[in-house]
């Protein structure tokens, strides 16, 4: 039974990273299409969302069946339970990753509107930690995940900046209102991604620690998380 087992596992953790790639993928081409006015890098991306969907569907009933067969304890159970949540995750960031392409579709056919300044590095944030969430998941690492969760703060601050940068160039160019809005909503976006990176990030810890650290960011705004004693779960 437990080479069994162990066999199913292998294969669990091959298709939850492939899914990962996938989705990895989908937002750097949605990012590149929406900053390089690409309408047909845009309409891959929405196209290939059905081939995400599909392997969400799959890897839940994959670790649904190694659950009902094998009844699994210990890491490998806490490996399965975090599988299933952060298959949610990644299937929102594909979908999200639409969102951003569906931007830049509507961008590319109604002219340029000018990039706030903090677009790009928004952009760049936020992909760098889906790849660091990602790297953590491949290497089972606690220390990369909970940078992962302390980065959070900056995309959300970049996200409120932005909200003010596009308020000022509509009030400065008021004929490209509507693809201003479109860049502040896949600002948006972007920064749910960060989210949905940060719930992965999270669901690694629990992974490889067994401990649950939702609901404690301010342990990484001080920099305490994951030290002996670090925060105390009775303050909010």
């Amino acid at each position: 039974m437990p080479k069994h087992l162990h066999r199913q596992m292998d294969k669990l953790k091959r298709e939850v990273l492939s899914l990962g790639a996938v989705v990895e993928d989908g937002v750097r081409k949605a990012v590149q299409a929406l900053e390089g006015r690409d309408a047909a890098l845009a309409e891959d991306v929405i196209k290939r969302d059905v081939d995400v969907d599909q392997a969400e569907v799959n890897l839940e009933e994959e670790c649904l069946k190694i659950l009902a067969l094998y009844q699994p304890v210990a890491i490998d159970l806490r490996f399965i339970v975090a599988v299933l949540k952060l298959n949610s995750d990644l299937e929102r960031i594909g979908d999200l990753a639409v969102n951003i392409a569906e931007r830049a579709l509507y961008i590319s056919e109604h002219g340029a509107a000018q990039f706030p300044l903090d677009f790009g590095k928004m952009a760049r944030e936020a992909q760098q930690m889906l790849k660091m969430s990602l790297d953590a998941l491949v290497n089972m690492d606690a220390r990369l995940a909970r940078e992962v969760c302390a980065a959070d703060d900056a995309v959300d601050a970049i996200n409120r900046q932005m909200y003010i940068q596009v308020q000022e160039s509509i009030r400065k160019t008021p004929e490209h209102m509507e693809g201003l809005i479109h860049l502040l909503s896949a600002s948006r976006h972007l920064e749910r991604i960060a989210d949905h990176a940060t719930n992965i990030a999270e669901d690694v810890v629990y992974m490889v620690e067994g401990e649950i650290i939702r609901h404690r960011a301010e342990d990484y705004r001080d920099g305490t998380a994951g030290g002996e004693g670090a925060g105390d779960p009775g303050q909010g």
